[in-house]
């Protein structure tokens, strides 16, 4: 159906005519002459517009509640309840903790987000096969009753961990989300399939703990302004936002003085905006490079030994675990004293394809330049091997006594986290079954036969496989997921998943399979509050600007009516809106967080609230200044080089005990490469947050989705710039345009993930969606994506 038949039915729906004027003049749809009554609607459609004339224009602040870290803010114009222009933070205020909240390329599309004509408009159900798209508009409330059924059809029959609530947030980053609001549900009936960890830094998060007791082993950025030497390895701040004030602290250190390099197989935005130098690596590599560091560190006696003694457990003989052998120190490892192989920078060169004087010069430089800051991107974790890549740059840190100290920087996986907002919503899952999140299509195909082994805790087995899903704003279903092929075949077989729910704005890929779609609300029609990844140093309102469109809802208040079918309304909502949610939220920081923060007619007065701090959070400064007071969270209460706990695995050729370059399956030294050549990469594209906004014009414009290749890869295969190609290996193939660039090191080819998988009538997608190619073969350690772990091949279309 057109988009102007989707307005005319509306209409008839008893939509109000000011209404349809309102929006189809937001979204640009014309009133078509010839239909009855069409005079009638011209002249009206006048006289509103010479109404609206008078309407005076307000201003309301609000915030891009999404899944991106940077939580800019958005200042909807509204007028005569349209928004018709947005605008964002201009106000400077000469302060780096507080530089404007700016929106980006993406934010200044929001308002077309809002009024594009594809939005999702009312409640569906589907009518063909599972992943065809093809549905059928219902009521509100036989999509409720639909749910209310299914949701307890198969939790008796199954029990409660046959249902679970897919990881993703997409629209709905902020206070309650999507994903939450059914998973209180599910809980107050019984509960759901618990899932931990994450896809973004899946392996760090698991891996971190065993070296330093935790995952938040990083620093505020502001420490950044004492370091005189930082190494951004496999981060790209310029594109993925964490923070707005990093950038300004990275190039305010770089005007201080401190000499910024970037190690990354992209010449990435990122090195163009802040490096004095990029060294291209080869994907997997890492640890190879890092073992070289190492290398040269040791012998030319750079490293600071009573650091290591004091604090270290496992760097040489003298610092061993009771009952280990002295050999498996790190020491005795990086100078090849057990195995024969020296770590030598020659050795990692022939691996990584860094020049071993290169590897000289960085090791050199990050040991003697103080204090250093070498700060992990979470790309490279998303590897085979990931585990090691993060205990590696630990270990480098350690080395040179980076740690605990004003401009150092621990690495590992954390960034920083001194301030956080109370989240009041709440509820408590009566199952205790968890799974990696990376491992839920396993769960669906075989979740009965999952083990210990497969990442499952809290029971020994489980009861059912996965039967009903829930995918809350999010295109985790098929688009972000590895393997789509794979995950297509098992969703599409109804018996295996019975009943798939899915909320969202657009039809997205995922959005096809579901058998129950529901029409979600954007951050401009609900109440909610922002606050950037990693809890950063400010929180953002989210106030509501206009009603929503259509017959769109909030999730929360969707599941408050399921709720009500199943006569648990009262304990789902409380008795409160989500407007009632956010006040809370602000009451409760100010009385339970930060005496400091504003009320809530102050915080909606400004917008913002940055949170402030007399001086930089160095990572792990207690332990360093009085470790006896201070131990670390670890069985030793020391920094962990050597984890007892990993050894008693005894899985040591691919889970040591210390941070080790592991020759990774898909990577540059596996067979498999003389059938496919290249290594594939993907990144987070500035024109998308991951899958969203994919489908917006404006932004394809700004960034168009396009495979980097060398010229030297492209000539090989008869390549030019601006040719569409095939991209392919034994899980899939994708057509892409492709970009001959020397911003990519050769051997490698990078695609930006994110794009919405857009087959063919031959299965074959047309759009470049990475995951077509990617395997669902988890790291050994944390179960997490090895979504940079890929070999293809290229041929010219």
């Amino acid at each position: 159906m057109s988009e102007n038949g989707h307005i005319s039915k509306l209409l008839k729906n008893k939509m109000q005519r000011r209404t349809f004027l309102k929006w189809s003049s937001a979204i640009g749809i014309p009133v078509i002459a010839g239909g009855v009554g069409t005079k009638l609607l011209v002249e009206r459609q006048q006289k509103e517009e010479v109404a609206s004339a008078k309407v005076e224009e307000k201003i309301v602040s609000t915030c891009s509640i999404n899944n991106c870290g940077g939580r800019c803010v958005i200042k909807a114009h509204v007028k005569d309840g349209v928004v018709v222009r947005v605008t964002t933070d201009t106000q400077e205020s000469g302060d780096l903790s507080t530089p404007p909240l700016r929106a980006c390329v993406r934010g200044r599309n929001y308002r077309s987000l809002l009024y594009h004509p594809d939005r999702l408009k009312y409640p569906m159900k589907r009518v063909g096969k599972r992943g065809e798209g093809k549905f059928k508009r219902i009521s509100w409330e036989e999509a409720i009753e639909t749910i209310a059924t299914e949701v307890k059809r198969i939790g008796d029959h199954y029990g409660p961990e046959s249902r679970y609530v897919n990881y993703a947030s997409g629209q709905s980053w902020g206070l309650h989300g999507g994903k939450n609001a059914a998973r209180k549900l599910l809980s107050l009936t019984g509960g759901f399939l618990n899932y931990r960890n994450d896809y973004s830094s899946g392996a760090g998060n698991v891996a971190t703990p065993y070296t330093y007791g935790t995952n938040n082993s990083g620093s505020s950025f502001d420490s950044l302004l004492h370091s005189k030497y930082i190494i951004l390895w496999g981060q790209n701040p310029s594109e993925m936002i964490f923070s707005t004030p990093y950038r300004e602290y990275l190039m305010q250190a770089k005007k201080n003085g401190a000499k910024i390099i970037v190690i990354d197989p992209r010449y990435t935005d990122t090195a163009i905006a802040f490096a004095d130098e990029w060294i291209p690596i080869l994907p997997t590599t890492d640890n190879a490079m890092m073992d070289a560091m190492g290398y040269v560190i040791i012998t030319e006696n750079l490293h600071d030994q009573e650091f290591l003694d004091k604090y270290c457990l496992g760097f040489d003989d003298s610092h061993m675990p009771d009952g280990i052998p002295k050999e498996e120190s790190v020491k005795n490892y990086l100078l090849g004293i057990k195995d024969g192989v020296p770590k030598t920078p020659e050795w990692a060169e022939k691996i990584c394809r860094v020049p071993a004087e290169k590897i000289r010069e960085i090791a050199r430089n990050y040991a003697n330049i103080k204090p250093a800051a070498l700060i992990q991107g979470w790309a490279a974790q998303r590897q085979a091997y990931g585990e090691q890549f993060m205990r590696g740059g630990a270990q480098l840190a350690c080395l040179t006594g980076n740690v605990g100290k004003l401009g150092g920087w621990a690495a590992g996986t954390g960034y920083w986290s001194r301030s956080d907002i109370v989240y009041p919503f709440s509820f408590e899952n009566p199952v205790k079954a968890s799974i990696p999140c990376f491992l839920w299509t396993k769960a669906v195909e075989k979740g009965v036969e999952m083990t210990a082994k497969d990442g499952l805790e809290g029971v020994e087995r489980l009861t059912s496989n996965i039967k009903c899903i829930f995918n809350m704003a999010g295109n985790m279903l098929i688009n972000q997921h590895s393997d789509i092929n794979k995950t297509r075949a098992l969703l599409e077989d109804d018996s295996k998943v019975e009943f798939i729910v899915v909320s969202d704005l657009f039809m997205t890929p995922s959005a096809k399979f579901a058998d129950i779609l529901l029409p979600g609300t954007t951050f401009f029609e609900r109440w909610d509050i922002g606050v950037p990844w990693c809890f950063g140093d400010y929180v953002v309102l989210g106030e509501k600007t206009i009603d929503p469109l259509y017959e769109c809802r909030d999730e929360y208040d969707v599941f408050a009516e399921v709720a009500d079918k199943l006569g648990i309304k009262d304990k789902f909502t409380e008795g409160k809106t989500t407007f009632d949610l956010v006040k809370e939220s602000v009451k409760r920081t100010k009385k339970e967080l930060d005496p400091n923060f504003p009320s809530f007619e102050e915080f909606r007065d400004k917008g913002v609230h940055h949170f402030k701090f007399d001086e930089p959070l160095v990572g792990f400064k207690e332990q360093i200044d009085d470790i006896e007071k201070q131990p670390f969270e670890t069985p030793s209460g020391k920094i962990e080089l050597f984890s007892k706990a990993l050894w008693d695995m005894n899985q040591h050729d691919e889970i040591p005990a210390i941070a080790k370059y592991i020759p990774s399956w898909e990577g540059p030294e596996d067979p498999l490469t003389e059938e496919y050549p290249l290594q594939l990469i993907g990144w987070h594209y500035k024109r998308r947050c991951h899958s969203t906004y994919d489908n917006q014009s404006w932004l394809e414009e700004a960034a168009k989705q396009e495979m980097w290749m060398n010229p030297l890869d492209a000539e090989k295969r008869g390549i030019k710039n601006g040719d569409r190609a095939k991209v392919f290996n034994e899980r899939g193939t994708l057509v892409i345009d492709v970009k001959v660039t020397p911003r990519i090191t050769p051997g490698v080819i990078g695609i930006p993930q994110g794009a919405w998988y857009t087959p063919d009538k031959a299965g074959l997608d047309q759009r470049g969606s990475l995951n077509v190619l990617t395997s669902q073969r988890p790291t050994p350690l944390a179960k997490a994506n090895p979504q940079q772990t890929n070999l293809v091949e290229v041929k010219k279309a």
